[in-house]
């Protein structure tokens, strides 16, 4: 059978051959599969958050989902590029999430233990 498949805006033609397989113990049914819908192009996916410059100042945004085990800043510090900001804890593991510049801490969005998705903003220098 030949598909054709639209992968990153590129269409691409499958061949699959059928193939049989004696499991012992297993019985399987093939299920007839009705040819897709031809999907628009998705729209280009979004700048991630973090590091870019807002009208509000630079946004530090959390690169995974986790917990917030450490504040290092408060509003109105002045920090320098590469200060870890905040510590955060994912998959047992600890991250230091740094200032991407130098600055002034406008606002820390977060407060500790508090839990976080991935690219939910942390602080805003």
């Amino acid at each position: 059978m030949k598909y054709e498949v639209f992968l990153n805006n590129k269409k691409y033609e499958i061949e699959v051959d059928e193939c049989s397989v004696a499991l012992t113990g297993v019985s399987t049914v093939a299920a007839p599969v009705a040819p897709a819908a031809p999907v628009a192009p998705a729209a280009p996916a979004a700048a991630p958050v973090a590091n870019a410059p807002s009208a509000e100042g630079t946004t530090v945004a959390s690169p995974m989902p986790g917990t917030i085990l450490a504040i290092n800043v408060t509003n109105g510090q002045s920090v320098r590029s590469g200060e870890v900001l905040i510590v955060l804890e994912a998959m047992k593991m600890e991250n230091d999430i740094v200032a991407p510049c130098d600055g002034i801490v406008k606002q820390v969005l977060v407060s500790k233990g508090s839990t976080v998705d991935t690219d939910q903003v942390l602080v805003i220098i």
